[in-house]
């Protein structure tokens, strides 16, 4: 723990000085002076932050998804309950990928051979971060994005072009890695790797299980033979995918600035006082209906019981002070909000299973019901929860009419099961993943939109931020219709 202490707060000091660390050649020719040992752990707390903090990805997916809403004697989520979608809306999904995390990323890229294990962390963490920037925007700036100073105005990319050259970047990560491993000059990332502490073969899983994130989603519309061979290559290559929650953990603690992100905002300050946006965040009503008709046993744990028992407050209305304020309502759970040092979670098993699961629906190689059982244990493990068993068994609802996205077998859908289940496990986590997956299928169905919204349905992206209008003129694309202009693999 001491060693990532020290860690911790060397990211303190170095994200206020990170341009400097970053003032470097990037001819390709030419590889760069820069010490990685201090870049990667600023990049990967980036990453974090990206995913876990206030008004930023999880944030927007808990929100699309009908997951969170507002505590009495709060305006906290008035644009969210509105889906007023513009190009302030949540900016920070496309202006802090690339001014902080894929910055950082890219530092990293034009090292000499010795440090190709750090190439391909790079390679495997922009694929990351990528893929969710095509997931919100759909058309993006990529091949010419990451040239800092040699172009401030990068031409955009097709969503799909992007998708495929993710898996090719995947691909040459791992084979960066073999090379590295066979080479006895290769540095090896070590407490500097505040993701798997340097172990590459766990790096060499994570990239599997992101291609096969980008295979499940882009397998509606590419063809059978690209997203078998794909797969194929997994099989082959040997890794496997990940076995344990992926976290960032540089060792956040209780002291100022070295708290858990999401614990930061959502949950004590260092002398223990609530946050504001911890009190103003709280469980809808459908949510907790939902759960407890399935007689879901993580609802204790994704949503804080108060002592009057689970209550829910619809999106976008007006709360009542006397009955719904922050300590009656039921705000996030004990089994999400852990404590100041819990790990940042930036992809888990359990979604892992599920988008197995749902490519071994549609024909590509194992077996569903497993995987999908596999994806409900695993979320139940996350959050501390027992009694997976005798929830998995039941077939009937307590009138004995039959229990539909919880028992793989009697299910009608099997698909909508997958996705409903995949949506409870990511609740609160990584939320944004069940907002594409519901832009993609439509399930879970019967999803209610806040009571504010002008529009039949939740938005399905997100518009180009006001900083690129402005500043990319030339190349930023035409903005799509938030509400009907989906990405490319769910049209």
């Amino acid at each position: 723990m001491k060693k990532y202490l020290i860690i911790n707060i060397l990211i303190v000091g170095l994200l206020t000085g990170c341009n400097d660390l970053l003032d470097v050649n990037t001819d390709p020719n030419n590889p760069v002076t820069v010490t990685p040992a201090l870049i990667l752990p600023v990049a990967q707390n980036y990453t974090a932050r990206y995913i876990q903090t206030d008004r930023s990805v999880s944030h927007l997916g808990n929100m699309m998804m009908y997951n969170w809403s507002e505590s009495a004697g709060f305006s906290w989520y008035n644009d969210e309950f509105l889906y007023l979608v513009t190009t302030t809306f949540y900016s920070r999904v496309f202006d802090n990928a690339y001014i902080d995390a894929l910055k950082q990323y890219s530092a990293l890229d034009n090292l000499g051979e010795e440090y190709n294990n750090y190439v391909a962390i790079s390679k495997i963490m922009k694929s990351y971060h990528f893929q969710l920037l095509v997931d919100f925007y759909g058309d993006i700036p990529y091949s010419e994005a990451l040239g800092r100073s040699e172009n401030s105005t990068p031409k955009y990319d097709g969503g799909e072009e992007v998708y495929l050259d993710l898996i090719v970047q995947l691909n040459e990560a791992i084979a960066l890695i073999n090379a590295a491993a066979a080479d006895a000059a290769s540095e090896v990332p070590d407490s500097d790797d505040i993701m798997f502490g340097g172990n590459m073969t766990q790096w060499k899983q994570f990239a599997n299980t992101i291609k096969a994130r980008i295979l499940n989603r882009y397998s509606g519309v590419a063809s059978a033979s690209y997203i078998s061979g794909e797969l194929a290559n997994i099989v082959s290559e040997g890794s496997g995918y990940i076995t344990s929650d992926v976290q960032v953990q540089p060792g956040y603690a209780n002291e100022t600035d070295q708290q858990n992100p999401f614990w930061e905002d959502f949950g004590a300050s260092v002398d223990g006082t609530n946050t504001l946006s911890g009190d103003a965040t709280c469980a809808t009503d459908y949510i907790l209906d939902y759960y407890t008709y399935l007689n879901d046993p993580r609802i204790d744990y994704i949503y804080e019981e108060p002592a009057t028992g689970h209550l829910g407050v619809p999106q976008g209305i007006t709360s009542d002070p006397d009955t719904q304020g922050p300590s009656m309502v039921s705000n996030i759970g004990p089994g999400i909000l852990i404590g100041s040092n819990q790990g940042a979670s930036i992809f888990t098993v359990a979604e892992s299973f599920f988008n197995q699961a749902e490519l071994a629906l549609n024909g590509f190689g194992g077996d569903p019901e497993t995987l999908y059982n596999s994806g409900v244990i695993a979320s139940f493990s996350y959050l501390g929860t027992s009694g997976v068993a005798t929830y998995l068994a039941q077939t009937q609802d307590v009138n004995l009419l039959p229990l539909e996205n919880v028992n793989y077998i009697v299910a009608s859908n099997k698909l909508e099961a997958i996705i409903t289940q995949k949506w409870i496990a990511l609740n609160g986590i990584t939320a944004e993943q069940s907002w594409f997956d519901y832009s993609r299928t439509g399930y879970p169905s019967n999803l209610p939109i806040s009571v504010q919204a002008t529009t039949s349905d939740r938005p399905v992206r997100l518009m180009y931020p006001a900083s690129e209008v402005g500043g990319n003129t030339a190349n930023v694309r035409p903005q799509k219709n938030p509400f009907t202009d989906k990405i490319f693999w769910a049209n």
